[in-house]
C-alpha cells in the first residue's frame, strides 16, 4: 500500500505540478518583466532523469496527477522524450489518473502530434485575448495567429479536453469575456477564467485590475444561461458550469475572491528542484541538492513528507499577514 501525503490540516496531496524550465518565449506582464530576465544556469535545472526519479517517488507517495509547466515547457529541448518516459512509466500501471501540460500554445503547431504520440492526451493553453493588438500588448509578442493555429492542430490530433486558461483583467480584457464564452460554445474547448493574482514581476496587480469570478459568471449567464456542475465528489480548483442549452462548459478559478485552500491537494516542484507546498509559499524545500549528493530514495521521501506536513493553511491574500513571494509566476511554475 502506498504512503499517502497528508498535511497538518488532513488534506491529502495527490496533485504535483512540475516546472521543466523557467524560460519563456512570451513576456506576459502578469508573469515576467519586460526587460532582461535572469534565468537559472542550465546546470541548475533538473534533468529529465531527475524529474523522472522524483516523479516516481511522488507517485509512490500517492500523487496521481502530474502537470508539466514552465516558463514555457515546450521550449525545453526534447520535451516529448520526458512525456514518453512519464507516460510509459506510470499510465500502464494505473499509477496516474492524469498527465497534462500547460503551454502558451506558440509551439503547438509544430509539436502537438509528437506530444500526443508520446502519451500526452490533455493540454491547457494560456490565452488571455482573442484580439491581436491586445494579445501583443499583453504577451509583448505578435503571435496570436500562431497560438490559434496550434489549437487547431491540437484539436485535430485528438487532445481532449483542451482547456483554455484566461486571466481576466479589468480595463483590459473584460470586454472579451463573452467572446471567450462563445469560443466555449462553438469549439470543443473548456474555457476557464482565472482571477488575476499578485504574482506579477512588474507589480501591476491591484484591486483596480481585479475581476472576481462571480462577476464573470454573472456577465456570461445574462447572455448565455449557465448551470453549475456537481463537483462535490472530486477536488477541482475551478467551479464548473455548463450552458443550459448543452453547448459547452466554462470554469472559474476564484483563487483570490473564493480561495479553495481548505481543500487544496497541490504541491509544486520548481525547475531548479525546490518543493513548494503553496503557490504563495515563502519557504521552499530543496530536493535537488540531496538527490545530487546521493541520498537514498527513502531519505528523499522523508524530506518530502516533512515538507508536505508543514503545508500552509492558505495564501493569506486580502489579509494583513499577506507577503508576496520573491519568485514570480514564471520562476514558480504555473
Amino acid at each position: 500500500m502506498k504512503t499517502q501525503l497528508i498535511d497538518n490540516f488532513n488534506r491529502k496531496i495527490t496533485s504535483l505540478r512540475i516546472s521543466v524550465t523557467d524560460r519563456c518565449n512570451f513576456r506576459c506582464f502578469y508573469c515576467m518583466s519586460e526587460g532582461e530576465v535572469e534565468y537559472y544556469d542550465r546546470l541548475e535545472i533538473l534533468t529529465f532523469e531527475e524529474i523522472k526519479k522524483l516523479s516516481e517517488i511522488f507517485v509512490g507517495l500517492g500523487v496521481d496527477k502530474i502537470r508539466l509547466t514552465g516558463g514555457e515547457p515546450l521550449i525545453r529541448r526534447d520535451i516529448p522524450r520526458l512525456i514518453r518516459q512519464l507516460a510509459h512509466l506510470f499510465i500502464p500501471r494505473g499509477d496516474l489518473k492524469d498527465l497534462s501540460l500547460t503551454t502558451n500554445g506558440f509551439m503547438l503547431k509544430d509539436l502537438a502530434e509528437e506530444l500526443y504520440s508520446a502519451g500526452l492526451k490533455r493540454i491547457n493553453v494560456s490565452l488571455d485575448s482573442l484580439n491581436p493588438d491586445k494579445f501583443a500588448r499583453l504577451t509583448r509578442r505578435d503571435a496570436l495567429h500562431r497560438v490559434l493555429e496550434g489549437l487547431d492542430v491540437a484539436e485535430k490530433c485528438g487532445f481532449s479536453p483542451i482547456k483554455i486558461n484566461v486571466v481576466a483583467i479589468r480595463g483590459f480584457t473584460e470586454d472579451e469575456i463573452l467572446d471567450f464564452a462563445r469560443m466555449a460554445r462553438t469549439k470543443p474547448f473548456v474555457v476557464r477564467f482565472i482571477e488575476f493574482m499578485p504574482l506579477d514581476m512588474d507589480n501591476r496587480w491591484g484591486e483596480i485590475k481585479f475581476i472576481p469570478g462571480e462577476e464573470i459568471i454573472d456577465k456570461i449567464d445574462a447572455v448565455y444561461p449557465l448551470e453549475p456542475l456537481d463537483t462535490s465528489q472530486n477536488f477541482y480548483a475551478a467551479k464548473r458550469y455548463r450552458f443550459k442549452d448543452d453547448s459547452g462548459e466554462i470554469g472559474i478559478v476564484s483563487s483570490v475572491s473564493e480561495p479553495f485552500c481548505g481543500s487544496c491537494n497541490r504541491i509544486r516542484l520548481t525547475a531548479d528542484g525546490k518543493l513548494r507546498t503553496c503557490l504563495f509559499s515563502l519557504n521552499e524545500t530543496d530536493l535537488k541538492s540531496p538527490m545530487r549528493n546521493g541520498v537514498s530514495d527513502e531519505e528523499l521521501k522523508r524530506i518530502i513528507i516533512k515538507a508536505v506536513n508543514n503545508k500552509e493553511a492558505g495564501h493569506k491574500i486580502h489579509t494583513t499577514g499577506f507577503v508576496k513571494p520573491k519568485r514570480s509566476m514564471s520562476m514558480i511554475g504555473g
